[in-house]
């Protein structure tokens, strides 16, 4: 498997135990990704509500670049805001001549809108990268009770993504089975961590954290599980901070998935970035210290 492979801005910053667990687990399964060349921040919602154009330039023209480099090879974005702006960006070029040709005015370089833009979980969740997840797995996380948060920018607008459910999506769910986990039902699954509100408007978005830790917490999850870096953020810097304010105080550890599958296949809390959350998250891992069969079964 091979993927044309867009970091984003978060990578190397608030991203980067994405970054270091994503790289882990792509080279375990011999997932290769190409970086794309001179690659610009997609402009995610800043652009989108300041200038329409900018929302559509940024993100297309490291598709263009992507398509120059290689115009076989699908574009693969692990960030979720990523994701979401490329995966517009191409929706717009797609929907008619017109729009292509704005497209490549814009930025002023040739965009066929070619290769499909998809996230770093729609790409793990296939059954050809669930058989090599598999055959890696060294530790069964047994039973490990987790919520999977999937947030808003993966599954909506639905015309766009077109992920598996809008309302409830299941990749993330299998995958988390597949290593042994137990995927709990929750009501939080696709609802709004506050997203940058979080800074511009604090008092009216920490209740939408407060209430997905609340719901996790009331359906029995020992872990929310993630594939977006500005959920993550939100979710693992303010569980402290929220928790000022509670009698009962939570303790429920916020992963990305791939840290989870990194686990799974013997890795230790520092070789997937775990050791550099705000929250601690180091036991769950410090929990799975002996080697269990693996799950007999890739569920498809």
């Amino acid at each position: 498997m091979k993927f044309a492979y867009f970091p984003g801005c978060s990578a190397d910053t608030t991203g980067i135990s994405f970054t270091i667990s994503s790289e882990y687990v792509a080279k375990a399964i011999g997932l290769e990704m190409q970086e794309i060349p001179d690659w610009n921040c997609c402009g995610t919602s800043a652009a989108l509500l300041t200038d329409t154009d900018l929302s559509l330039a940024l993100p297309a023209r490291s598709l263009a670049i992507s398509e120059k480099m290689d115009p076989t090879l699908d574009i693969l974005a692990p960030c979720a805001g990523c994701y979401a702006s490329l995966k517009a960006a191409q929706h717009y070029a797609r929907q008619s001549e017109e729009n292509r040709k704005h497209i490549e005015d814009l930025i002023e370089m040739p965009y066929e809108a070619k290769g499909e833009v998809v996230s770093l979980l729609e790409a793990l969740a296939q059954p050809e990268a669930m058989e090599l997840i598999a055959a890696q797995v060294k530790k069964n996380l047994n039973g490990l009770k987790v919520a999977s948060y999937y947030g808003c920018a993966l599954v909506r607008p639905a015309s766009i993504c077109e992920f598996d459910d809008v309302e409830n999506p299941q990749s993330m769910d299998k995958l988390m089975e597949l290593v042994g986990a137990s995927p709990v039902a929750w009501a939080f699954k696709t609802e709004c961590c506050g997203a940058s509100g979080q800074i511009a408007s604090p008092e009216a978005s920490r209740p939408l954290i407060e209430r997905i830790f609340n719901n996790a917490a009331a359906n029995g999850a020992e872990a929310i599980v993630t594939a977006c870096p500005l959920c993550m953020l939100n979710l693992d810097m303010r569980e402290g901070e929220i928790n000022k304010n509670r009698a009962d105080k939570f303790d429920i550890p916020v992963y990305y998935f791939t840290e989870l599958l990194g686990l799974s296949f013997g890795a230790s809390a520092k070789e997937v970035g775990a050791d550099l959350h705000f929250h601690p998250a180091t036991s769950v891992f410090s929990r799975y210290t002996e080697t269990k069969e693996a799950p007999e079964e890739v569920k498809a």
